[in-house]
């Protein structure tokens, strides 16, 4: 799961709107894409060239307000409808349902550096599942805990046991189940130091050069107070998911533009973020694991169609955009349309839930049969009530 951090203006991206007024319509072009009948901008060529294998969704709801937070796009629930702990992202609920593919391999990885805004710089929590399925982040000071730095093997098991003896007295006085899941992530980390399978997914200089070429490198700098535009990012994901990762997630970018919105989408995001999403979807196809791996990519909610003073959108619940790709899906086609002027969803609405729904399917998972019990004992369905999204079945 991409999250395009601060939202990206659907009406920029997959549907310009030629028949509004100047003030709307802004300033880019659409071009045909390898789908006779499917346009979007002129500024994502390689995406245009892929589209038989992509989705565009143009009338993504479900945002309650305009506060940026990654919040929907990691659990496809509003933080309006509190409980206790919080909901989980769909990465927790995946690792606490499903459980590790391979124990040298976290069921759920973040790709995403702390960030000035922190909604920006968050995998996605899990909340009332507590740290046990909380995402391994590899970023920063994290890659250099992942080597043993001289300690041998029977070191490490010492370490083990000192560590068990150390947490003995703690677990028999906790009351709060938080040693237990200290114990399990404890655990994990031990599987992981011992094994080198994580670490070599996570250097990308085992790839080919050809394939290294074909993702770049993008910019490894935060945006701002946001994320990186780091395109080794979305080959680290697709290395990972080989490794055994069930669900991966990577923040992008910061796609706030309230002034300079269409300078800033060509010369600074559009081009890094087509060329990401081109070479991972093709990656995947010829690698043979298109049916296998689900993508998605998505920010909180859209933007004005108004444009404003300074050449900017603004914030725009109303409506948002997607792009879908792999899962087996039924590609090459476009779901949901908006009025013409980009502000109102015309035709099937699709809700954050409907997403999610979709993606618990494509694990086996019935969303709304599968429970989890919050910090109260009280079980919970993984989406409210959404179903997979039919069109893409």
């Amino acid at each position: 799961m991409i999250y395009m951090v601060g939202a990206p203006p659907h009406q920029d991206m997959y549907d310009l709107k030629m028949e509004a007024p100047v003030g709307i319509r802004g300033e880019f072009k659409p071009i045909s894409t390898k789908v006779p009948g499917i346009q979007i901008s002129e500024h994502l060529p390689k995406i245009a060239s892929i589209m038989d294998k992509c989705v565009p969704i143009r009338s993504v709801h479900g945002s309650p307000d305009g506060d940026h937070d990654s919040f929907i796009c990691y659990t496809g629930r509003s933080k309006r409808k509190l409980i206790p702990g919080t909901w989980p992202s769909i990465g927790s609920t995946i690792s606490k349902l499903l459980g590790p593919a391979n124990k040298s391999t976290p069921p759920f990885v973040g790709l995403a550096p702390t960030a000035g805004h922190p909604p920006y710089g968050s995998p996605g929590h899990p909340g009332y599942l507590g740290v046990t399925h909380a995402a391994f982040r590899p970023s920063g000071e994290a890659m250099k805990d992942m080597q043993l730095n001289g300690i041998d093997m029977g070191r490490l098991s010492d370490r083990r046991q000192l560590l068990a003896n150390f947490d003995s007295v703690r677990r028999e006085i906790d009351l709060s189940g938080t040693m237990k899941g200290l114990d399990s992530f404890n655990q994990r980390a031990m599987e992981l130091l011992s094994s080198s399978k994580l670490a070599a997914a996570l250097d990308i200089s085992k790839e080919p050069q050809a394939i290294r070429d074909l993702y770049g490198k993008g910019d490894s700098k935060n945006y701002g107070d946001g994320a990186p535009r780091n395109l080794e990012h979305f080959l680290m994901a697709r290395r990972l998911v080989e490794a055994g990762a069930r669900v991966v997630t990577l923040n992008f970018g910061r796609w706030d533009f309230h002034s300079n919105n269409f300078s800033e989408c060509k010369n600074t995001h559009f081009p890094m973020f087509d060329r990401g999403m081109h070479a991972l979807i093709s990656d995947l196809h010829q690698r043979g694991l298109d049916k296998d791996v689900a993508v998605v990519a998505w920010g909180e909610f859209g933007r004005t169609p108004k444009i404003n003073a300074e050449a900017g959108r603004d914030h725009w619940p109303e409506v948002g955009g997607a792009l879908i790709a792999g899962g087996g899906f039924r590609t090459g086609q476009v779901i949901g349309a908006t009025d013409r002027d980009g502000a109102r969803i015309a035709n099937r609405p699709v809700h954050f839930g409907e997403v999610h729904s979709t993606l618990y399917h494509h694990f086996g998972i019935n969303p709304n049969e599968a429970t989890l019990q919050d910090y109260s004992g009280r079980p919970h369905t993984l989406v409210d009530g959404w179903t997979p999204l039919p069109e893409l079945m």
